[in-house]
């Protein structure tokens, strides 16, 4: 008898640990699949069909820990999860960082949405951001992974919706909605360095204010990218620099949302290329598990006396390029319009029906969808449809 008690003492003492750890853990796994299958048929071009996983299909691994004092550390490791078998990007790939949080506010680094990017979420209504059925392209030049140096990613000098890796962040504590965040990062990218140059050192520096209380949400960025040309002596200092807004508010079941963005880009010591967009879009909840979407993005001409910005969907046109045998500004901008339908099966499971065109101006050959990778015919029409599935976890 006196065995059997000290067998069972002796395993409480060693499960007790055990117990404890799992009571304390606050590890969460958490996630999203997502599929889409859609078609696209353009001026002068084969359509096609395609498939993808946008809307920031991923595993994510979060966790944090009590240091006492209301300080904590805390974790995130976000990872892309492609379904299709396809993009098989390695671990923290996404939003992934590690700092800690008081009463101070938010210190962390790691990979993450710029304040920029999330200051213009704030007005990002109606449509998806990638995909068949992206509508970011032609907005912010794309929305994503980037990275000014490019060691891991694309530079996407274009883009100004950055998930940018290096960075040091800090946030604000929420003051009754308001909170500021700024972030900045720096690397080295070697030269060729025929000319005795030092390495240049591509920075990112992005400040974002937003605020979200009841029905109204509110942003306001502003970024600028340090030494984000072409290597070597020719390049000089090629600086790009943007400010952008957005702004949503929710009457009943509709919320109407807008956003803008203005941007500038160094094409040379002695040029430079500039981009006003513009959004408008709503969510029409229905009642039941139904909603409408629409959207509607306008890109103005070019401005400036410089070239090209960016190589990927959605870079920006410069004057300065001949376009049948006519250079200027005028003709370089772009329509693009969205209609989508969402049912949802339940919180965590929807599926979405919608209907994208992307429409360039006579001398612009630059828009197109998201997932098309040439560069269309001077003002060139795409029409893509598709389905999206998600599923929350």
């Amino acid at each position: 008898m006196q065995k059997k008690l000290m067998a069972l003492a002796v395993a409480g003492a060693l499960a007790v640990p055990a117990v404890v750890n799992a009571q304390t853990s606050s590890v969460q796994i958490s996630g999203r699949a997502a599929f889409e299958y859609g078609r696209s048929e353009q001026t002068g071009r084969p359509d096609f069909d395609g498939t993808d996983t946008p809307g920031g299909s991923n595993v994510r691994f979060r966790g944090t820990e009590g240091l006492g004092g209301g300080l904590s550390a805390w974790f995130q490791c976000e990872t892309s999860a492609d379904i299709r078998g396809v993009d098989q990007e390695g671990l923290c790939g996404r939003n992934s960082g590690v700092g800690f949080r008081g009463a101070f506010g938010n210190v962390f680094a790691g990979k993450w949405d710029t304040p920029m990017k999330r200051a213009l979420n704030m007005g990002s209504v109606g449509a998806e951001e990638t995909g068949i059925l992206g509508m970011s392209f032609m907005s912010f030049g794309g929305s994503g992974g980037s990275d000014v140096t490019g060691e891991g990613e694309s530079i996407n000098r274009q883009r100004w919706k950055r998930r940018e890796p290096r960075q040091l962040y800090y946030e604000t504590p929420n003051f009754s909605g308001f909170q500021l965040m700024v972030s900045a990062n720096d690397g080295s990218r070697a030269t060729l360095a025929l000319d005795g140059q030092s390495n240049a050192k591509p920075r990112l520096i992005s400040f974002g204010g937003t605020y979200a209380s009841g029905p109204l949400s509110i942003g306001l960025g502003y970024e600028k990218h340090n030494e984000m040309g072409a290597l070597g002596a020719a390049a000089g200092d090629l600086d790009d620099k943007a400010w952008g807004a957005g702004i949503s508010y929710t009457f009943g079941p509709v919320t109407v949302g807008a956003t803008y963005l203005d941007a500038e880009y160094e094409t040379s010591a002695t040029a430079e290329t500039k981009k006003q967009t513009w959004s408008i879009g709503l969510d029409w909840r229905l009642p039941g598990p139904h909603m409408l979407s629409f959207q509607y993005v306008k890109a103005d001409d070019s401005e400036g006396n410089g070239t090209n910005i960016g190589t990927a969907s959605g870079h920006v046109q410069g004057c300065a390029l001949v376009v049948n045998g006519v250079a200027g500004c005028g003709g370089t901008g772009g329509d693009a319009y969205s209609l989508g339908y969402t049912y949802r099966f339940s919180k965590r499971t929807s599926i979405r029906l919608g209907w994208v065109r992307i429409e360039n101006d006579n001398r612009s050959f630059q828009y197109r969808l998201g997932n098309n990778g040439s560069n269309q015919t001077p003002g060139a029409k795409q029409d893509g449809y598709a389905f999206l599935v998600k599923h929350d976890f």
